[in-house]
């Protein structure tokens, strides 16, 4: 029985993407189809199909007896067509990082609802890792830490949408708030009633993920989105007035001037 045409497809776009995340240039090899099938929580035949997808494309050369190669290197769709054209816009206007975390609210609910209704068990085992990380690095009192397992845990659950476009578009956008909200990011972990609200909206949102509830999921996303981007933009406002307020003149000195012109 062969693999329904829609999965295959879905698998072929993985294995670019993997090809591309870990920089395999031509002449590497893949990795093998038992490793392969581990990792993306199907079988073997479904894995085996897709490769034969990509090398009738030209993208992969197979070996007799020496396994699978890249032959030619894939680039990120999401570099092209989304990172690229914003980031020259995010460099000359930061405010336009949050038009970004706006545009999350509408793609994060969309990698949650389908996370809900495809999540394999190998993606919920990841899942549960990510939230895990993150309450463990809050432990460590490591903001960057934190803050970097916050990520990881948003791009499992895209990955768990098993929807290519988004999870490249989703990867796309933390390239570009990587730098633009990273301090801020780190620094909703030091606050503690903030990494509480984080950490019970993550909770929620991964127990609506494993639930395979798609409307609890999507609405947990909305909620949790909406949460952080009003926090960052407070503590960016919170940044921008206190830098104000260090570049006024200092009073005493102003009176020390007046009194000795």
């Amino acid at each position: 029985m062969t693999t329904q045409p829609r999965l295959a497809d879905h698998l072929v776009e993985r294995v670019k993407a993997l090809i591309s995340e870990r920089k395999l240039e031509a002449g590497k090899r893949l990795p093998a189809e038992r490793q392969l099938a581990a990792e993306m929580g199907v079988s073997r035949s479904s894995i085996r199909e897709a490769i034969q997808k990509l090398i009738s494309e030209g993208i992969l050369i197979s070996r007799r007896g020496g396994g699978t190669f890249v032959r030619y290197e894939v680039q990120a769709w999401s570099e092209q067509r989304i990172v690229q054209p914003l980031k020259t816009l995010v460099e000359n206007d930061p405010n336009y990082r949050f038009d970004i975390l706006e545009a999350r609210h509408a793609i994060e609910a969309s990698t949650a609802w389908y996370a809900a209704m495809r999540a394999t068990p190998a993606d919920k085992e990841k899942l549960i890792a990510c939230f895990d990380a993150t309450v463990k690095f809050k432990e460590s009192d490591d903001p960057d830490l934190a803050a970097q397992a916050d990520v990881r845990f948003h791009l499992a659950i895209a990955e768990a949408s098993h929807n290519i476009v988004l999870l490249q578009t989703m990867r796309g956008f933390f390239d570009l708030l990587q730098s633009s909200v990273m301090h801020s990011r780190q620094r909703m972990y030091t606050v503690p009633a903030i990494f509480a609200g984080l950490t019970e909206q993550h909770s929620e949102l991964l127990q609506a993920i494993l639930a395979g509830d798609p409307e609890r999921a999507r609405t947990a996303a909305k909620t949790h989105l909406g949460f952080v981007h009003t926090t960052i933009k407070n503590l960016h406002e919170d940044e921008a007035r206190q830098a104000r307020i260090s570049r006024l003149p200092d009073e005493d000195t102003d009176v020390i001037r007046d009194e000795n012109p």
